[in-house]
């Protein structure tokens, strides 16, 4: 898992560069909602041989298909998400360094991963 954190105004495919620079292991997909639909976020995902099923925006004039049963499992990720989100000091962002936050965040993750792994 990889955590970076951005300004709030900040777009989401600004994230999306920082998270995709390190070297993780390679994807097969990338689920991902509206706010990642820009071509080049869908050409560097190719590149990396990887299927990018992100919905297409409404605005967009080239029309781009989606599988839909992948994109169903995104509601996994919006769940950890809410997990996450459970432990108040995540919620509210208490910490007043970003280092002391994203590791509040990887104690968490750690937490909600053991607790999977013990059911």
């Amino acid at each position: 898992m990889r955590t970076e954190i951005t300004p709030g105004q900040t777009s989401d495919y600004v994230g999306f560069d920082l998270v995709m620079a390190d070297n993780l292991p390679a994807p097969s997909a990338l689920l991902a909602d509206r706010a990642y639909d820009a071509d080049s976020i869908r050409r560097t995902i190719e590149q990396r041989n990887a299927l990018p099923v992100i919905p297409m925006r409404k605005s967009r004039k080239r029309r781009v298909g989606v599988d839909r049963s992948l994109y169903r499992l995104r509601n996994l990720v919006e769940r950890c998400f809410n997990r996450l989100k459970n432990a108040r000091r995540v919620a509210t962002r208490y910490d007043k360094t970003a280092e002391s936050f994203l590791g509040f965040i990887d104690i968490t993750s750690i937490r909600l991963w053991l607790r999977h792994l013990s059911t």
